[in-house]
């Protein structure tokens, strides 16, 4: 239909069927999603470990609560084009709980949400210490965050995540993918596989796409780096890559402040700094300026 525009929702969903292995690069704020977005990717993932980290310096084991995601994650999402995918923990409570989550991610116009069967208090998947909890308890929320998305949009990605592999292993991480898939998750979410064959066996075995986690140049993942047009190949769904953009952010910073310490000046260190200009552009400037002349009473050039 011409002028039709396909929802968010619909795009990313779109994206993850054709198992094409859709990068999704982790945002942590609105200056890293328009980044991502900037550099031409298709869709991002909201980091809930690049979260905890940049507002409240905290790792990633559920020191940050619901509202703060959420309002963080809306800040994101009106900052790009793209479709966004929120961190939805473990849907912060029991199913009645992750109703609401799912409800509230919605009205925020994110695309879709991961949402996982660890215990509570979660951590992130490449730490040491992961619990999760039954089977069942995972297939009853997920059915409860269907009957919220088949309400309001059916086209919302719900992403269930198994941290199965870190502690029964792949098999049960598959048995797991099934059954979450045929309580109405549209992607699954392996986190932490040991090897490609495990991706592999995965890919082949779990009736629904399947996304897979990469730590990128990070040391100490615990997936093994495989090049993304293989995981392509391979039939993957979607590929996160949560916490590059973090890591690259922190890494830059830590050489910018290692060059102005003992109070020098990091004059002519081009290549430690993005132009004045440049950021003017990222965060909108010369559009408000438009703004300003066209509604403000004494404009001041």
């Amino acid at each position: 239909m011409e002028g039709y525009v396909l929802k968010k929702t619909t795009k990313l969903k779109n994206m993850i069927v054709e198992r094409r292995a859709l990068v999704c690069p982790g945002a942590h704020d609105a200056i890293s999603a328009k980044l991502i977005e900037r550099a031409g990717f298709e869709a991002l993932q909201v980091s809930g470990f690049g979260l905890s980290a940049t507002y409240l310096g905290l790792p990633d084991m559920a020191f940050i609560g619901f509202s703060d995601v959420v309002h963080f994650t809306k800040n994101i999402i009106d900052s790009v084009g793209i479709p966004v995918m929120a961190d939805a923990d473990t849907g912060y409570g029991n199913s009645i709980n992750a109703m609401h989550v799912t409800r509230e991610f919605i009205k925020a116009g994110a695309a879709g949400m991961n949402i996982e069967d660890q215990v509570f208090p979660k951590r992130c998947g490449h730490l040491e210490g992961k619990q999760i909890i039954p089977i069942e308890e995972m297939v009853m929320k997920i059915k409860a965050c269907k009957a919220v998305k088949d309400e309001i949009d059916p086209d919302f990605v719900i992403n269930a995540r198994t941290d199965a592999i870190a502690v029964h292993g792949i098999e049960e991480a598959i048995k797991r993918g099934n059954a979450y898939a045929e309580a109405g998750a549209d992607l699954i979410f392996v986190e932490a596989p040991r090897s490609i064959d495990q991706i592999e066996q995965a890919v082949k075995e779990i009736k629904a796409p399947v996304s897979i986690n990469l730590m990128d140049a990070v040391v100490g993942g615990k997936t093994p780096l495989v090049p993304i047009e293989k995981l392509k190949e391979l039939g993957v769904g979607r590929i996160s890559i949560p916490v590059g953009p973090l890591f690259a952010a922190v890494k830059g910073m830590v050489n910018y402040l290692n060059e102005i310490q003992g109070g020098k000046l990091a004059e002519g260190r081009t290549d430690l700094v993005a132009a004045f200009s440049e950021f003017k552009d990222l965060v909108g400037f010369e559009q408000f300026r438009d703004l300003e002349k066209q509604y403000l009473p004494k404009f001041i050039e």
